[in-house]
């Protein structure tokens, strides 16, 4: 458990303050996507940026978690 909170809480609070920068800058109802524009509601494009940017936040936290791993662990044979 604890792993998941070292994971998801710093990822959380970077997500936030990528979202608040991004959206800042970029207009929501301006974003194209595949050469389309978008057609979601302000509410929905903040959501669905914030959970991406969550995403990616916390891929780099699991990646920064798998690395850590002492290389006695990692030269177990496998049984």
């Amino acid at each position: 458990m604890m792993k998941w909170i070292l994971v998801l809480w710093p990822s959380f609070l970077v997500a936030a303050l990528a979202e608040a920068v991004f959206f800042t800058v970029i207009d929501p109802q301006e974003l194209y996507l595949f050469g389309q524009p978008v057609h979601y509601s302000a509410l929905a494009t903040y959501s669905i940026g914030f959970l991406g940017f969550w995403l990616v936040c916390a891929a780099s936290s699991l990646t920064t978690i798998f690395l850590q791993r002492p290389a006695r662990e990692l030269n177990q044979p496998a049984h």
